[in-house]
């Protein structure tokens, strides 16, 4: 394997692995976002505006750039096997 092919494939599956952090941390935000919308549910008080439902929405969001990354990940390997 030469070193150019090397480093192509670094390069790919590094950007695969950089989105699948990213959704990871997004995830990880819409579900803080949800525990925090819930809680005035069961605790009794005032509902939070609507704005923060959207918020939880990240949820999802997260979790299509993580499997991008994962698929991502995936082609680069591929190629690389190809190759």
């Amino acid at each position: 394997m030469s070193n150019e092919t090397r480093t192509t494939e670094s390069a790919e599956s590094t950007a695969g692995d950089r989105l699948v952090r990213v959704g990871g941390v997004v995830f990880f935000v819409g579900a803080i976002a949800t525990l925090v919308t819930m809680a005035p549910l069961f605790l009794g008080t005032e509902p939070f505006p609507s704005i923060a439902y959207a918020v939880c929405m990240l949820m999802g969001v997260g979790f299509v750039i993580a499997a991008a990354g994962v698929l991502t990940s995936i082609a680069a390997q591929r190629r690389a096997a190809r190759g």
